[in-house]
């Protein structure tokens, strides 16, 4: 791996982008941190996942220079939805991903922070979808995760003047759980991600399973999975050892089964 890495150390998995100055999304980083997540998706040991960048920046956008080698119409909607269905891929994958952004997380690293289940920002961190500012639109669903975030409204002022926010106003808008100091940023991710990890992977990932039926409007349909997967969960290990956990007063050790 040349622009993507990753460690491991209990049961979260920490990944980070290492494209400098920018860490900029190209057809490269995008494969790697794919394939990435081939491995970290059948490791029995990670139970959570933590995305940063390296350096100045989460991520500032889509490789630029990468655009002028593209000749085609189509061949731009192929490498969009190349992105897009990464993005999905991140967006329902059965171990929460949290995007720990500094910097700036801009174009299409706000796109894939977007995709992440959980965003820890920076205070002085800008986010925002610049696109337009070069005469084009966002190509990784950036325009219809954003309004779910903060609404119609201000993705469109956000959108039509490309001006982005600080990470203290996305906290407050609703497009990041918290804000934190630069400084205090990585060790608040991880810290998150370590409370997380003691829960059971089973009951995490038929959470975000449940969660992904909210973000498209499948009321009945998810109310109706929420109970078939109470039941799939109920007769599961974990769930025996939450229970007579909580009836001794201990700690759960939940051990995926």
């Amino acid at each position: 791996m040349d622009y993507v890495t990753y460690s491991i150390e209990a049961h979260i998995a920490e990944i980070t982008m290492l494209k400098p100055p920018a860490n900029a999304l190209s057809s490269k980083v995008l494969a790697e941190l794919s394939g990435i997540l081939d491995v970290l998706e059948n490791d029995t040991d990670v139970r959570v996942i933590l995305l940063k960048g390296e350096g100045r920046f989460f991520s500032a956008g889509a490789d630029i220079k990468e655009f002028t080698g593209i000749e085609s119409g189509e061949e731009f909607s192929e490498l969009a939805a190349k992105g897009q269905r990464l993005f999905e891929r991140i967006e329902q994958f059965s171990k929460p991903v949290i995007a720990a952004i500094h910097g700036a997380a801009l174009g299409g690293g706000l796109e894939l922070a977007m995709a992440c289940h959980i965003r820890l920002v920076s205070k002085t961190a800008k986010l925002g979808l610049p696109e337009l500012q070069l005469g084009l639109v966002p190509g990784f669903a950036g325009t219809q995760r954003l309004p779910r975030y903060v609404g119609t409204a201000k993705a469109a002022e956000m959108l039509l003047t490309s001006e982005p926010i600080t990470g203290a106003e996305a906290a407050s808008a609703g497009l990041a759980n918290s804000a934190y100091e630069e400084e205090e940023l990585f060790g608040k991710a991880r810290e998150l991600a370590a409370k997380i990890a003691k829960k059971s992977p089973v009951a995490v990932k038929a959470a975000i399973n449940l969660l992904n039926y909210s973000k498209h409007d499948n009321f009945y349909k998810g109310v109706e999975k929420e109970a078939e997967s109470f039941g799939t969960v109920f007769v599961t290990e974990d769930a025996k050892e939450g229970i007579s956990a909580f009836i001794d007063k201990r700690e759960p050790v939940f051990k995926g089964r």
